[in-house]
């Protein structure tokens, strides 16, 4: 207790809510809750007491809670995680490390494996002894997380069958979920039914593609291993493992993702792309595919592009009040070169794209090159690179400016040739969008001299550099409030109140147990005025243009980071992730 006393009041005061709630009845809880009502209940309890059920077990079978209304409660008294048991969970391998009859027995069943900690749902989560026979069998130590019995009967029914891996899986899906667009670029499914193999394979691929849309996936990473084919969905910006199919099957799935991505199914020696438009929950998805020969087969990876999904309003891409209003007053320039930098994988075309939809009008000629086009704007003319090389990025800028284009985006600046085409456009009169590959804004600098752009041209046509992060959000659903260590409070430069709470995600169903749910964009901007032109051209040193900027006032990626924690947006161990050991 003398603990609780040195705590805040107000965390204080949340445990003991807890704690009063956890030693309430479980009758009075979904009664407050307005989950039961009063005849319900006492109809409840005088069924529980004819039967010998748990209150629970007996609520459940009169079909007067959900089980997702009611495992929350049950976890809270227990002091105990919970799971809602699904496709996609459960790992057919582990599952049978658990033998079937004990799994009926106990009512458990294995769902995943990680550093030798074994998950294990259990419908009785407390029985010690049971949870001993599993570490001495398995010779894992046994997390356990509650669920229901009917839950753990339905899927160890259906996951000790002999090809889990794959028909079960899919067996619930609905076979209008996902269908192949009608269109040149694609084919219809019954084109590949004796590619694949039949049915299973076809339902197996469409399921993957579902299940990554449904998921917010980015990206479908299919690689083949010694045993099994390993597939993974890149959610938030990392890596999921979701299904392990076997490895008999990765021939058959790759055969059917190539055919239609419209790609040489008898090539199995050279890289390929090819892309694909299909219709998943009435929401039309484009799949652009590239395969690479690895020692054990071919890997594909499918990029996943659901407009639905992808905001292009500048407004809601993570800036700061003075960062946007830094950002649209550049974009207002009628010259200029503009690039965006970060990794790939960090939004960079987003953000150019919302930059576009801000800036485009009736009166101006709009003009990209990229390499691949990924969504298509009315209004814009878009030129997609030629994967042979007949037309690279340089010379279809030289085409473009016989277009008389008023704004110009380059997918990226990846070489000599295309900088010297593009900064030449910024200096004759257009508007030059682009991205670079580069850590920071001030980075850029030097990529563009290593290049070879000679700097005065440099210091006349630029009028900024955006720099950009993605970083995760927090959870909504499993947000609380935390106190930091020192050293992370030290490890960012934090110089406000050491004692105030930040906020992270503790981990649930909805995020898949990571605390986080979506991402946004953190920002550094380095605007071009007189006085960095005049420090440009004597030296180009990146150390005093780093003090002339904070001299400036202007946040770096760090600060923006820690803004956006600071606002309950992020958390500082996922800012210390990405800005400083990204």
């Amino acid at each position: 207790m003398s603990q609780l006393l040195e705590m805040p009041a107000s965390l204080t005061e949340e445990i003991l809510r807890k704690q009063e709630r956890r030693l309430a009845p479980l009758g009075d809880q979904l009664l407050s809750a307005g989950i039961l009502t009063s005849q319900e209940l006492t109809q409840a309890l005088e069924l529980q007491s004819r039967k010998k059920l748990r209150l629970g077990e007996t609520l459940l079978e009169m079909g007067l809670v959900k089980p997702h209304e009611l495992l929350p409660f049950l976890a809270e008294k227990l002091n105990l995680p919970y799971a809602m048991l699904r496709d996609g969970l459960i790992d057919p391998k582990v599952v049978r490390m658990i033998p079937q009859e004990f799994a009926v027995k106990h009512k458990a069943i294995a769902l995943f494996c990680v550093r030798n900690v074994l998950t294990v749902a259990m419908a009785d989560p407390q029985n010690l002894t049971v949870i001993d026979e599993l570490e001495s069998m398995t010779e894992c130590s046994v997390r356990p997380v509650l669920a229901t019995h009917q839950a753990i009967n339905y899927f160890v029914n259906r996951c000790y069958e002999q090809n889990f891996a794959v028909d079960s899986i899919t067996a619930d899906m609905d076979s209008a979920a996902i269908s192949v667009n009608d269109d040149p670029l694609s084919l219809g499914l019954d084109h590949v039914e004796s590619l694949a193999e039949g049915s299973p394979i076809i339902n197996l691929v469409n399921y993957m593609i579902l299940q990554a849309v449904r998921q917010g996936a980015s990206d479908i990473h299919i690689e083949p291993g010694h045993r099994h084919t390993i597939v993974r969905f890149r959610i938030d910006g990392q890596l999921r493992e979701v299904l392990k199919p076997r490895k008999e099957f990765h021939a058959s799935i790759v055969s059917r993702l190539k055919v239609m991505a419209k790609m040489d199914i008898a090539e199995y020696r050279m890289p390929q792309d090819g892309r694909v438009h299909v219709i998943v929950d009435k929401r039309e998805i484009d799949l652009r595919t590239s395969t690479l020969p690895t020692v054990l087969g071919e890997k594909i990876v499918i990029r996943v592009l659901d407009r639905a999904h992808v905001t292009f309003h500048l407004d809601h891409l993570g800036f700061s009040d003075g960062n946007l209003e830094v950002f649209k007053r550049m974009l207002k320039r009628p010259y200029g070169l503009l690039p965006v930098t970060g990794p790939t994988g960090s939004g960079k075309t987003t953000t150019l794209y919302s930059a576009i939809e801000l800036i485009k009008s009736i009166h101006q000629n709009i003009v990209t090159v990229e390499d691949p086009v990924e969504y298509q704007f009315d209004g814009i003319n878009q030129v997609n690179v030629n994967a042979t090389g007949s037309l690279s990025f340089a010379k279809a800028l030289r085409a473009i400016l016989r277009q008389d284009p008023d704004v110009i985006m380059i997918g990226e600046m990846r070489d000599l040739e295309t900088a010297e085409v593009g900064i030449q456009a910024a200096l004759t009169g257009h508007l030059v969008l682009s991205t670079l590959h580069t850590g920071d804004a001030i980075s850029a600098l030097l990529r563009f001299v290593d290049m070879g752009v000679p700097i005065y041209k440099l210091s006349s046509a630029l009028i900024g550099i955006l720099s950009q992060r993605l970083i995760r959000r927090i959870c909504p659903h499993c947000k609380i409030s935390y106190f930091p260590t020192v050293n992370q409070l030290e490890l960012i430069g934090y110089e406000g109140d050491r004692h105030r709470q930040f906020l992270k995600g503790e981990g649930c169903q909805k995020c898949f147990d990571s605390g986080y749910r979506g991402r946004m964009a953190i920002y550094e901007i380095l605007e071009f005025n007189r006085d960095l032109r005049d420090l440009l051209t004597r030296e180009l040193n990146i150390d005093l243009i780093r003090d002339w900027h904070r001299s400036t006032g202007a946040k770096t990626l760090l600060q923006d980071g820690v803004r956006a924690a600071i606002n309950g947006d992020t958390s500082l161990e996922e800012v210390i992730r990405v800005v400083l050991f990204e």
